[in-house]
């Protein structure tokens, strides 16, 4: 029987885009909080963590950044996300292979485990997710819940899988799976290997330069990345 597998993944760039429904929401929650329509520029979004993208808005507004801001704040995106999803779905999508890869595990790769290992807050995750019918997919995650710092989540999402399933992963049986150098950098924080896709903000040669185990234009070719991930 083969040994059991861990795949951590990343939502944004990775199993899907929302066609800019975050951004929008990051926008309209900024607008609500600030009067005025800002366009992000100054404010690292890619790979980074909700709680961090809340904290970088905060300073860049110079605003004290409480815990009763950081909520304030992610609330309103939250509020919003709900409305943009379905605004923006003309651009939104899985990308490709994804469901397939998704459903084969569920279905036909017992030995496979998976859970979510995201920026995004929980609620946010979930959203994002059951707008485009992956949800049923991962009963557990890591998010932005947990911690602000991205390496810190890593530690968690290994952590909660290993109760939830009752099983412990050896590092190298455990795969973080993203789109940006810095879901390459949280995986290797735990000493998992990495996964990285071009489907995001980053290039393949990007990808590869900070030390990702296994580089993917995308994940069309299904065969290929189970290769990878379970031989």
């Amino acid at each position: 029987m083969k040994p059991p597998i861990l795949l951590l993944w990343d939502i944004d760039g990775t199993i899907l885009t929302t066609g800019g429904a975050g951004e929008e929401a990051l926008k309209d929650s900024i607008e609500r909080h600030f009067g005025i329509r800002h366009t992000l520029e100054g404010i690292e979004v890619a790979g980074r963590t909700d709680k961090l993208i809340a904290m970088q808005v905060l300073q860049h507004f110079q605003k004290e950044q409480s815990m009763e801001n950081i909520s304030r704040f992610l609330d309103g995106y939250l509020d919003a996300l709900i409305h943009r999803l379905p605004a923006c779905e003309a651009n939104g999508k899985l990308h490709p292979g994804v469901q397939d890869i998704l459903e084969e595990i569920h279905t036909s790769r017992p030995n496979i485990m998976q859970g979510l290992l995201t920026g995004n807050l929980e609620r946010g995750a979930r959203l994002k997710l059951e707008h485009y019918n992956a949800s049923n997919f991962f009963s557990f995650g890591a998010f932005a819940d947990d911690h602000h710092d991205r390496n810190q989540i890593s530690a968690i999402a290994k952590q909660r899988a290993e109760g939830v399933f009752g099983l412990q992963f050896p590092s190298d049986q455990v795969f973080v799976i993203g789109d940006t150098p810095h879901d390459v950098a949280c995986g290797q924080a735990i000493a998992a290997r990495t996964v990285a896709v071009a489907t995001g903000k980053f290039s393949a040669a990007q990808l590869k330069a900070c030390g990702a185990d296994f580089v993917f234009e995308d994940f069309s070719d299904t065969a290929a990345f189970f290769a990878a991930v379970d031989p």
